[in-house]
């Protein structure tokens, strides 16, 4: 199957191009998010695409937004995405796409971990402590954290890398009352989530979500969520603490890009990235179209 690199909508005024999703207008109080198969690692768009890979991600984050709607109002305003582009643009947004409301957006990323992974367990063996929270002495990589914890992050330009920044920062930038509503809400939403996904088979050991306010000033859950792009997602059956347990999300296709070589020398992390073998793209496919399929079988 062919995938999605980039759209080419003419019927409406693009107004961004982000690692993954491309964003229309549609009209003053609307915008058509389209969820490309472009996918990123270490910051870097990958030179190709990941055959159905939006798809995927579009059917998950609606999945959430449905199981999740009593915590939280999400952007979702139900329009189909194909009676607002012209007929010969039906094929860019079918099944891939959402006309969601156009909020304003907060620029901080909400940031759950249920577990040490990744980038909190270097911090934490560096620290004994992850984003500036301290933790018990004597963790294990891939532990389970005796509650989760939030730690924020500074939504960066594309092509760098966001800032991890302390919860006192977060009300310096926003304000104590709403700072402490996103704090609480992504807790919320993470336990919720983590529950219903163990139930399946996947454990979520971190993810993140963003916010924007609506005209009235009400909080609203917006761009995706708990999908296999913005969370940590390992099979129940094979993790074990003490070891990098494999996942259904990208990270696979990391640990590949950590092990490739370009002229002899690891790949620097930056553009261009390293052309992609046609087996780490069906693989990392499948990671995600097994996601999806047991999170909503």
């Amino acid at each position: 199957m062919n995938a999605l690199h980039s759209t080419s909508i003419r019927s409406l005024p693009l107004i961004s191009q982000g690692k993954v999703r491309d964003v229309y207008a549609v009209g003053d109080d609307r915008l058509l998010m389209i969820t490309t198969d472009r996918i990123s690692a270490f910051d870097v768009i990958m030179q190709e695409a990941i055959p159905e890979k939006g798809m995927v991600l579009n059917q998950m984050s609606n999945f959430w937004f449905a199981h999740l709607a009593h915590v939280i109002p999400n952007h979702l305003t139900g329009i189909d995405p194909s009676t607002v582009v012209a007929s010969n643009e039906i094929d860019q947004v079918k099944g891939r796409a959402v006309v969601a409301k156009r909020l304003k957006p907060i620029l901080v990323e909400a940031v759950v971990r249920g577990y040490l992974a990744g980038s909190g367990w270097k911090d934490y063996q560096d620290t004994g402590a992850v984003c500036g929270i301290r933790l018990p002495a004597g963790l294990q990589n891939a532990q389970v954290l005796a509650k989760p914890i939030f730690t924020p992050a500074a939504k960066a330009e594309m092509g760098h890398h966001d800032e991890n920044i302390s919860y006192s920062e977060v009300e310096k930038r926003i304000g104590t009352e709403l700072a402490h509503k996103i704090k609480e809400t992504s807790i919320r939403l993470y336990r919720e989530a983590a529950q219903y996904a163990l139930e399946k088979g996947i454990i979520i050991a971190d993810t993140k979500f963003e916010f924007g306010l609506d005209e009235t000033g009400q909080l609203v859950l917006m761009d995706e969520i708990l999908t296999a792009d913005s969370s940590r997602f390992w099979p129940a059956t094979t993790y074990r603490v003490g070891t990098n347990p494999p996942s259904f999300d990208k990270q696979f296709l990391r640990d590949w890009l950590e092990s490739v070589r370009v002229d002899g020398k690891p790949w620097a992390k930056a553009p261009p990235a390293p052309h992609l073998p046609a087996e780490i793209i069906e693989k990392t496919a499948e990671k995600y179209r097994e996601a999806l399929r047991r999170l909503t079988q």
